[in-house]
């Protein structure tokens, strides 16, 4: 299941500064401006991380809402009088 790759208007406030932040740090370190290519490459690789969160968050989700699941009793049986009308068919 392909999820559709996230974009800087989905995410939210927070990461949106974190990435900000990255892209300045990265651009202290090298002491220059980055190029278009640093520069995509540090937003895919952040947006990655992200995305893979998301996904394992989303996974935990989905266990935990299986694990909650109704079950029905694999010991009961099936129950004729239960399935059919009292008074009969008409």
């Amino acid at each position: 299941m392909a999820i559709a790759r996230l974009t800087q208007q989905d995410m939210t406030e927070k990461e949106q500064r974190e990435l900000k932040t990255l892209l300045d740090r990265a651009r202290i370190a090298h002491g220059r401006p980055l190029t278009n290519a640093e520069n995509n490459r540090l937003k895919k690789e952040y947006i990655d991380k992200l995305m893979a969160e998301r996904e394992a968050e989303a996974k935990k989700a989905r266990q935990l809402k299986k694990k909650q699941a109704y079950k029905t009793d694999k010991e009961a049986t099936f129950s004729w009088s239960a399935s059919t009308h009292v008074r009969g068919r008409r």
